[in-house]
């Protein structure tokens, strides 16, 4: 297999592919076309596709038993633009071949600007809410603003019930966790989760997990930032907990190091082909992570992403050796 890196790829014919050339040539391989300096839409049926890895790999959530793909897909930052925004249509593409291509978490919030509208309105246009798997947050102090933060983005996503319904950065959670059983109670709402991205909360955090029945926690976990599989995760594990894990890219900082540099010659050996799958597998490699969710706004992101839930996961020998071969990268 050939080995690709973020910024200066290099197939083996030895000419010089940026990673973002080799994505829209492999996307257009699947059937889009570049047009307009936008790539056309993506003619994809939707259901769970087949590569010549196979399909995404999927892993059951503890309290239900029922199956997600291993790769989501973030909406912070990229996705709070106006539908009107020429950019929109990029995302409305984006979104068809994640769900399209086997996809389904879709991670939202109402602090994220304008996301959960164009969640909402993406879906629409594409007729994909059955395949997709709409996650989004509480984020807010009180028990009514929470009621109103709810009904706001059931409205916004277009939706009259929410796959995972989480307390964000786990704000007024004992508050907010009953606001979200109860939704439950009535059909709302599936599950329920936290979440947080700061490692100053880990100790609250824990406490939490040991004192709610939660279907899920999401938490920040990447290469270079592992504190959480020393207790968060082993904990989430024993409790029968699905994890979601954000910025497995850590806010780009694995992409600065990795820009300039090849992908060792044997990462092949786990169907390895960008340095966005190599980060995305080493998380992939934790027994305990049900989901990562990488923010994406280009469709060859999308199927970058997902190639990482294709083929073979590192096992422990080869994530000892991934973590062995970043650490003496300059």
């Amino acid at each position: 297999m050939n080995a690709f890196n973020e910024k200066t790829d290099v197939v083996a014919s030895g000419h010089p592919m940026t990673r973002a050339e080799f994505l829209r040539l492999a996307l257009r391989l699947a059937g889009g076309c570049a047009a307009g300096g936008l790539l056309a839409p993506v003619q994809f049926a939707f259901g769970a596709a087949d590569t010549e890895l196979g399909s995404v790999l999927r892993r059951a959530i503890p309290s239900s038993g029922q199956l997600l793909p291993v790769i989501g897909a973030g909406t912070a930052v990229v996705f709070d633009i106006d539908p009107g925004d020429a950019k929109f249509v990029m995302l409305v593409e984006t979104m068809r071949t994640f769900l399209s291509q086997g996809g389904a978490v879709i991670d939202t919030s109402p602090t994220y600007g304008r996301a959960e509208k164009s969640v909402g309105e993406i879906v629409r246009r594409i007729g994909g809410r059955e395949r997709a798997f709409l996650a989004t947050k509480i984020s807010t102090m009180g028990e009514q603003a929470g009621i109103d933060s709810v009904a706001a983005s059931m409205r916004d996503l277009g939706t009259d019930r929410i796959d995972l319904l989480q307390v964000h950065n786990i704000r007024d959670t004992t508050v907010h966790l009953r606001t979200i059983r109860r939704l439950q109670d009535e059909g709302k709402v599936r599950y329920a989760g936290i979440t947080t991205s700061f490692r100053s909360t880990y100790e609250e955090y824990e406490r939490i997990m040991r004192r709610e029945k939660l279907d899920f926690i999401q938490i920040d976990y990447a290469l270079d930032n592992r504190e959480a599989e020393e207790r968060i995760l082993p904990l989430a594990r024993d409790r029968g907990m699905a994890v979601l894990i954000n910025l497995p890219f850590g806010r780009g900082r694995l992409f600065r190091k990795a820009r300039g540099q090849a992908l060792p010659s044997w990462a092949g050996e786990i169907d390895c082909g960008s340095w966005a799958q190599f980060f995305l597998k080493f998380v992939l490699a934790n027994p305990a992570v049900t989901a990562v969710i990488p923010g994406t706004d280009r469709p060859e992101y999308a199927l970058d992403n997902l190639n990482a839930a294709r083929g073979r996961i590192p096992d422990a020998r080869m994530r000892a050796q991934m973590l062995a071969y970043w650490d003496q990268l300059g």
